[in-house]
């Protein structure tokens, strides 16, 4: 997780050493009216809870009893749901006032979060799928047992599809962290996944994963050839105000920002938001017009920067964007099957059909590489090699959009 730039929680806390302050949350519900035991289990009582169903929108008339687990014919009401479960063969289990069992599904985490959090928190966070009943069984049980229990912001995320099917074991699509790491940067990773809001589902799959770590070489890359040329210019008399232009550009980059993270968390409307800025970063480093331009270093200092900043923000900023660059084209020729050593002798094959005017050849070169994802770049120091999407996933790149 540290790779992909995920801080670490300042607690991982384990239900087996929280059961004093689960039985504890228990023992305060039953005092304050909202639960019930019968043979050792001790149950929640959702009529005694008048706002159950007011995160998902459900209401009690429309569950049907049943269709997950089979009904207990003991409770007072079908929906009701245990909060302290009798012991059975083979199922750890610890003393309680109720007699030998453990906690139910839902307690151990409002009182975990009690524990370290307090009743009243910011964010609560977790799949969909947790929604109902997870989610508003421990609503229910944490106002039970405290009525200043308080959660600012349900925060739940969307399903991984596969190529458009969810991911299952039981479909065979279903991969880990690691193994995609282990063919693409964890950047690259990273910014896929915030090119989609976390509230939406999100379609994996190679080809947009590819293209993901293309954008992550561009913007790297740009950085990096930035940060190259700032550092040549240090010491240079540098003046405090840039371009009308590149002004105009921060604050239209910036606001998106601002509005964006504001409204929901759209990191994907703020990396569409970096297209402007890195673009304009790029005319002023490598085109004719832009190395001409009037104040050029102070412009690109001010537009690194602000992109970084964002960068930053998101998780994106790497402490060394030139190791990142290394990194990523390690990945690319990974994946392509090829050695470095091995591209620079086409890019030498290339050179020599070139000067043969054998063009045909060249092209076919050229070809061959970008197939494998790897592009050639012309320029007037000589011919060099990036990363890019691999041909044929270009062509469904272009077809799905």
């Amino acid at each position: 997780m540290a790779s992909l730039h995920c801080l670490p929680p300042s607690v991982e806390p384990r239900v087996s050493e929280h059961i004093n302050q689960i039985i504890d949350m228990i023992k305060q519900i039953l005092d304050n009216g909202c639960a019930y035991v019968i043979d050792g289990d001790v149950y929640f009582s959702v009529d005694k809870f008048p706002d159950y169903g007011r995160l998902s929108g459900r209401k009690l008339e429309d569950n049907r009893a049943g269709e997950r687990v089979a009904v207990d014919s003991r409770k007072q009401n079908p929906a009701d749901f245990a909060l302290w479960k009798s012991t059975k063969p083979g199922e750890p289990s610890w003393e309680s006032p109720w007699g030998p069992g453990r906690p139910g599904w839902h307690i151990e985490c409002s009182a975990m979060s009690a524990t370290y959090l307090g009743h009243s928190f910011d964010i609560h966070g977790g799949g969909m799928d947790l929604v109902f009943p997870h989610h508003e069984n421990e609503i229910a049980q944490s106002c039970a047992a405290c009525s200043k229990s308080q959660v600012g912001y349900w925060m739940h995320n969307g399903f991984v599809n596969v190529n458009s099917e969810k991911m299952s074991k039981s479909l065979g699509n279903f991969f880990t962290i690691r193994q995609v790491i282990d063919l693409y940067h964890p950047l690259a990773l990273r910014l896929f996944l915030l090119g989609t809001h976390y509230r939406s589902p999100m379609n994996y799959s190679t080809v947009l994963l590819e293209s993901a770590s293309d954008r992550a070489f561009y913007i790297y890359q740009s950085l990096h050839d930035c940060e190259k040329l700032l550092l040549q210019s240090h010491g240079s008399q540098l003046k405090d105000t840039v371009a009308v232009e590149t002004q105009d550009c921060i604050r239209r980059f910036h606001a998106a920002f601002r509005t964006s993270m504001s409204d929901d968390l759209h990191t994907n409307v703020v990396l569409a938001a970096l297209t402007e800025p890195l673009k304009t970063m790029n005319d002023l480093l490598h085109t004719r017009k832009g190395k001409k331009q009037a104040l050029r270093i102070e412009t690109l200092q001010a537009l690194e920067k602000e992109v970084s900043s964002v960068l930053s923000i998101l998780g994106l900023m790497p402490s060394n964007c030139s190791e990142v660059v290394g990194q990523l084209k390690s990945k690319a020729l990974l994946r392509a099957g090829i050695t470095e050593e091995e591209v620079l002798i086409k890019i030498e094959d290339r050179n020599s059909a070139r000067k043969n005017k054998d063009y045909e050849k060249s092209d076919k070169i050229r070809e061959e590489l970008a197939v494998k994802g790897i592009a050639l770049m012309d320029n007037p120091d000589g011919t060099t090699w990036r990363p890019s999407v691999p041909l044929e996933m270009q062509e469904l790149l272009i077809s799905s959009t």
